[in-house]
């Protein structure tokens, strides 16, 4: 016999119990979110729960689907409250408009674009199609290259992807964001211009077209925009505080018939300016849309008490805000943790033996994350990690040692300490102008047949007049790294280097924070005297290495940890929680940035930073930072204004103190180590910096002049 079993449809399926299922915030927005509305929804609040429930009162009270528009801002975001609207009316609802604002505008362009010059059969350019493209607008330019290098085909697309999405002209980009290559403003200009030609003549939108045609539709053609108005019954955005200028106009026309627009966000988690994103779309909202409804949820159901005043506490210091404080509903817990550390080495043995102790309480490493405000702060607690045999997700980037500025570095290194290191060779060749692959090969033969590399940069081989120009670059910089000295001075020589500070900001729109990396990279090199410990250590210790260390305590590790714990940017965790965060580097001119204090709400943001950072944790927290950075050079940095700005109350302060070990532990000539000391302003005797396993972390020794200055402290 067989069976077949019915689908019920929304009519006939159970009604949701919204009042019984909801908190009292959550079902005001629910049962009375017609006309323009505005949610604040605060971390932890239930924001996506809200809008989910939302759309499915709509259907419910029988509004049809294909007259409902849900925008969110990435396919993961669409695809879980479609499923979520599933669940709750045990049927898919069929017809309904959600997707991210690129794909719902690909969508209506698909059905309206014989409208446009590009028709409805239009291309759509991935990254590489886009750079491609552009690479053959920049060749047809035939530009003058006269020493400076002309900026690379990724550049040019940000430069005018984010003219485009601020409304900004491409003088004022460059000025604000890339002043090295404003020389090249007239070409810049003209290379966008034929990159737009070229896009229409071959029918083919990059990303940022797909808004920006529809929104130029919409505003010329008014029988469509009142027919897309009519159409859409109710629009609801999530993540609002994220929005540029177009995709909020695309949102006011797209709505501007029924104007049932209902916006849900946080601006105290407006945290992507670099990305053209315009705080005031959410906080002009109400005065935008006249008679507006704003509703807060607050009732916070991830952070404990203590996590959450702390984060209160904060971000009341922004003044340009929507007042709301987060109440928790979980049991309390501790207070956040505040934890000055002598360096940053030390403030990495921290992290790294408090990760050891929750492991040893059968917490999941994929339960810690370790976040920070820039990529390069997690370099000392990476190295820490992958000595210690901690497996480790990184998100926001690649791992510090697979970064291609930092292997640029390395392979310069290789060069200095084996003249005959080809695979070195090439990489440092190919960053130069006229130095292709064949190029780069014969070049590097060329070289390897010195014996030392000041052998090799002394001596003139064979080339056309670019791929010499490249070569002169090339022993420019390793000239300078010869004489440098120490690996930290030699790694400062490569980045201080015309070259390739040159290369840097031509190639890639984020060169500034890779030049903070080097240096980053640099204070790590202060550790060794010798070039070829220094390569040894960051070799061995990569992922492309082993570290010989006890197999016990590795099993007993990886055994019970087949997770990885998350290292993270900020900016990436947005969004995620974790029952254990650690938020380190939290020093003044680290976090916050010191570009902050010169850009014109720089600060703010910074703030709305720490916030989201301090709202992901459910449990415990942990605030750390070095009070001093550097080996040779000793720069004291004060906590983050951030720190400050958190009653004492509401955390609890850490001394770490290192404890002797038993001096028969090292017993064995062999193992005799070399200490190094060093005094930690937080306590009263000078103390042994020492790694997890006992061993001392580093064998110079501090100046006396540092000793007596931080004992004046």
């Amino acid at each position: 016999m067989r069976e077949f079993v019915l689908t019920p449809t929304p009519g006939s399926a159970p009604k949701i119990d919204y009042k019984g299922e909801l908190n009292d915030e959550q079902y005001a927005v629910v049962e009375n979110g017609d006309g323009p509305c505005l949610v604040l929804a605060g971390a932890g609040s239930g924001k996506t729960r809200t809008v989910t429930y939302r759309v499915a009162w709509l259907l419910e009270h029988g509004v049809p689907p294909d007259r409902i528009l849900l925008l969110t801002f990435t396919n993961k975001a669409a695809r879980e409250m479609l499923t979520r609207v599933e669940a709750l009316l045990k049927t898919f609802p069929q017809g309904l408009w959600t997707g991210t604002f690129h794909s719902i505008s690909n969508r209506l362009l698909r059905m309206y674009g014989d409208r446009t010059p590009f028709g409805r059969d239009f291309s759509i350019l991935d990254e590489e199609d886009a750079n491609d493209l552009m690479k053959l607008c920049i060749k047809e330019r035939k530009i003058a290259v006269t020493g400076e290098r002309f900026p690379s085909a990724s550049v040019v697309r940000s430069v005018g992807s984010y003219a485009i999405n601020a409304r900004l002209s491409i003088a004022e980009v460059l000025q604000s964001r890339h002043p090295a290559i404003e020389i090249w403003q007239d070409d810049i200009v003209a290379v966008l211009s034929a990159y737009g030609t070229a896009k229409v003549q071959q029918k083919a939108m990059d990303f940022d077209d797909l808004l920006v045609k529809l929104l130029e539709l919409l505003k010329s053609d008014d029988d469509l925009r009142q027919k897309l108005g009519n159409k859409f019954a109710y629009v609801l955005v999530d993540e609002f505080q994220d929005t540029n200028v177009i995709q909020a106009e695309l949102v006011d026309l797209l709505s501007g018939v029924n104007r049932n627009l209902l916006v849900v966000g946080d601006d105290a988690q407006s945290i992507y300016s670099f990305r053209a994103a315009e705080i005031k779309n959410i906080l002009d909202f109400p005065k935008h849309y006249e008679g507006a409804q704003v509703f807060r949820l607050v009732v916070n159901y991830r952070s404990t008490p203590e996590i959450l005043a702390v984060a209160n506490a904060v971000i009341k210091n922004n003044t340009e805000q929507f007042s709301k404080d987060l109440q928790a509903v979980v049991p309390s817990g501790d207070k956040p943790l505040m934890v000055p550390a002598s360096d940053e080495r030390q403030e990495a043995q921290y992290v790294m033996q408090q990760i050891l102790q929750l492991m040893d309480e059968d917490v999941k490493l994929g339960k810690i994350a370790v976040l920070f405000r820039a990529a390069f702060h997690s370099q000392a607690l990476e190295f820490e990690l992958m000595r210690n045999n901690i497996p480790y997700e990184y998100r926001g980037g690649l791992k510090f040692f697979e970064r291609a500025h930092v292997k640029d570095a390395i392979a310069h290194l290789r060069i200095l300490r084996n003249v005959k290191d080809g695979m070195a060779w090439m990489r440092a060749l190919q960053i130069q102008p006229g130095m292709g692959l064949a190029t780069a090969n014969k070049t590097a033969n060329f070289a390897g047949v010195s014996e030392d590399a000041q052998s090799a940069i002394a001596s003139y081989p064979a080339l056309g007049a670019k791929a010499a120009q490249g070569w002169r670059n090339t022993v420019e910089i390793l000239g300078a790294m010869l004489v440098a000295g120490s690996p930290a001075h030699t790694l400062r020589a490569f980045s201080a280097s015309d070259s390739y500070k040159k290369y840097l900001e031509a190639e890639y729109p984020n060169a500034r924070e890779r030049i903070e990396d080097l240096e980053q990279f640099a204070l790590f090199a202060e550790q060794y005297d010798k070039l070829g410990d220094f390569l040894d250590a960051v070799t061995l210790t990569g992922d492309f290495g082993v570290r010989l260390e006890d197999p016990e305590q590795t099993g007993r590790r990886t055994e019970q940890n087949e997770d990885k714990l998350i290292l993270s940017t900020i900016h990436q965790a947005k969004g995620l929680e974790w029952d254990n965060v650690f938020i380190i580097h939290l020093a003044e001119g680290a976090f916050p940035h010191s570009r902050a204090y010169a850009e014109a709400n720089g600060l703010a943001e910074e703030r709305r930073l720490f916030y989201v950072a301090a709202t992901r944790a459910r449990q415990r927290l942990y605030f750390t930072y070095p009070v001093t950075t550097g080996f040779e050079n000793i720069e004291i940095r004060q906590p983050s204004q951030f720190l400050d700005e958190i009653p004492r109350e509401l955390i609890e302060e850490v001394r770490l103190r290192t404890s002797m070990p038993a001096w028969s532990a090292y017993s064995s000539a062999s193992r005799v180590p070399a200490y190094r000391k060093q005094h930690n302003p937080y306590d009263d005797e000078p103390t042994i910096v020492l790694d997890a396993s006992g061993e001392p972390t580093n064998p110079k020794q501090m100046p006396a002049s540092f000793l007596r200055n931080i004992e004046d402290l």
